[in-house]
């Protein structure tokens, strides 16, 4: 099996600059501050989240999260760089914490966001995370 060179270059500025963008991004959407979290934002960002919900701001991701959970934070594990032909992908994985409306305390709820990064700007943005399975488990359902 062969490998191009590029899948085995090592970190560069790019890719080290990607990164910083990504955990700054985050790091502002757990404020909840959107407004500085879409500086990091390209004006035509996708972002999608769990479900398949399309957003077109932080903003809206955050209202969602609003109604999803009383409040909700990443415990950040790691943030893993590949560069590509022209953009970087960038993936932060870790756990969430935060407390369900009802007032119930959670942890160690698993996340995988996924980003590209293109001229120093996000232009995509995917989430995925167990929130679903939780509340599945939560009203006794084992699917």
């Amino acid at each position: 099996m062969s490998h191009s060179a590029a899948a085995f270059a090592p970190a560069t500025s790019d890719t080290a600059a990607a990164a910083e963008i990504v955990e700054r991004f985050l790091v502002a959407s757990m404020v909840p501050d959107p407004e500085t979290a879409a500086t990091f934002m390209a004006p035509d960002v996708a972002i999608t989240f769990t479900g398949g919900r399309k957003f077109s701001h932080p903003r809206d991701a955050t209202a969602f999260n609003a109604v999803r959970y009383k409040w909700v934070k990443k415990l950040m594990a790691r943030t893993d760089v590949s560069p590509g032909n022209g953009e970087t992908i960038v993936y932060n994985t870790g756990t969430l914490y935060g407390e369900w409306h009802d007032g119930t305390a959670f942890e160690g709820n698993r996340y995988v966001d996924r980003f590209v990064v293109r001229g120093g700007q996000i232009v995509q943005m995917d989430v995925w995370n167990d929130s679903a399975e939780r509340v599945l488990v939560r009203m006794d359902i084992e699917a």
